[in-house]
């Protein structure tokens, strides 16, 4: 009986310390101090201007059996763009903050959009964003995978 208990309690002590790791490895809120913060040229490939990057959960970070690959603030200034890419194996989110612009859907169509819209890629479909606007686009960008 005593070693059972005693089984039991290493093997609780270990869920708990193999959680704790985890949960500093992933945690649920990632705050704004911790971001990793790039300044990309040619984002999507092809973009134009400098687009400010704040990757509160980049995908290196991620791994396979997680659905979340990325989460990332994107500054666009004036003029700016993220080139029309495709995602093979991603699907990508948009959403809008603020600012305003157009959406480049796979087939080259532009819609106009502004601050409170969303815009999704799924996987194979290709997709771009410009700045068509006067202030920075600012929007939330988050990749996620089946």
């Amino acid at each position: 009986m005593r070693n059972t208990f005693a089984a039991t309690i290493v093997a609780a002590c270990g869920l708990f310390f193999a959680g704790s790791t985890l949960a500093q490895e992933f945690p649920q809120v990632y705050a704004k101090e911790g971001y990793v913060v790039k300044d990309r040229e040619k984002l999507g490939g092809t973009g134009l201007g400098t687009v400010h990057c704040e990757y509160a959960f980049p995908r290196d970070k991620a791994l396979p059996d997680q659905a979340i690959k990325e989460v990332a603030w994107l500054t666009l200034p004036p003029g700016a763009s993220i080139g029309v890419h495709k995602h093979e194996k991603n699907e990508d989110a948009y959403i809008v903050v603020s600012g305003s612009g157009v959406f480049v859907a796979a087939d080259g169509t532009e819609t106009p959009v502004k601050a409170g819209d969303v815009t999704i890629a799924r996987k194979g479909e290709s997709h771009g964003m410009k700045n068509t606007g006067s202030d920075p686009l600012v929007i939330l960008d988050v990749i996620a995978q089946q």
